[in-house]
């Protein structure tokens, strides 16, 4: 079992551990009061989400989901469930021929066993994301977010992050979009709880009107 951000007393210490090691990021912490985060403990339900909201708008996404949940009596069906549900009802509810695709493999792995949604509170960040990136349309970022708001690890640096990268050089006052090398050097301070500094630097976009993603 790992630390989740969920936990009062593992929130509390990424607060007091941010603060102390990194005056840029106590800035924040005092500027931006933000709340531990609430996790989704249905993993499945959390990776459906993912995949619907890939490449559109949140509004539009909230909207599919709706419609798609709709249904299933306002719910996320269970993996068995949505692969007896007949392909014209889902593309209905405006599910694309790709995600389509992408959720029938999500299904059809956790369905044989191939994909066990359970163990992943056992593995460590890195063999979660090999075990997501398996799944056809689920790479590497979603499966980081999964990490963060599903799972709720500690230490997630998602460096390919566009909201985190602007959130970063505003925080930082960079005069130009941090490179990884740069993203790596200035997270040294946030281990081991560099989700929380996502958390953050996201807000500081939420904070001046730039749509971030916490």
């Amino acid at each position: 079992m790992h630390d989740s951000i969920a936990h009062p007393k593992v929130w509390n210490a990424a607060i007091k551990h941010l603060k102390k090691s990194d005056k840029t990021m106590a800035a924040l912490v005092k500027r931006l009061p933000m709340k531990k985060r609430t996790l989704n403990k249905n993993h499945f339900e959390a990776l459906i989400t993912a995949i619907i909201f890939q490449q559109i708008s949140g509004s539009a996404g909230a909207s599919i989901l709706k419609k798609f949940k709709a249904l299933y009596g306002g719910k996320v069906p269970t993996p068995k469930v949505f692969l007896l549900t007949k392909e014209k009802l889902v593309r209905g509810a405006g599910i694309s021929p790709q995600k389509y695709s992408y959720l029938t493999d999500l299904s059809e792995r956790i369905e044989d066993g191939r994909l066990e949604l359970k163990e992943f509170y056992k593995m460590d960040d890195e063999k979660v994301v090999e075990e997501l990136d398996e799944v056809r349309g689920i790479g590497r970022w979603t499966a980081e977010m999964f990490l963060m708001f599903t799972l709720g690890r500690t230490d997630v640096l998602p460096v390919d992050d566009l909201g985190i990268k602007k959130g970063l050089m505003k925080a930082y006052k960079l005069r130009k979009m941090p490179n990884e090398a740069k993203f790596r050097a200035l997270s040294k301070k946030w281990h081991p709880y560099c989700t929380v500094a996502s958390l953050y630097l996201w807000r500081v976009l939420d904070d001046e009107g730039a749509g971030g993603n916490w």
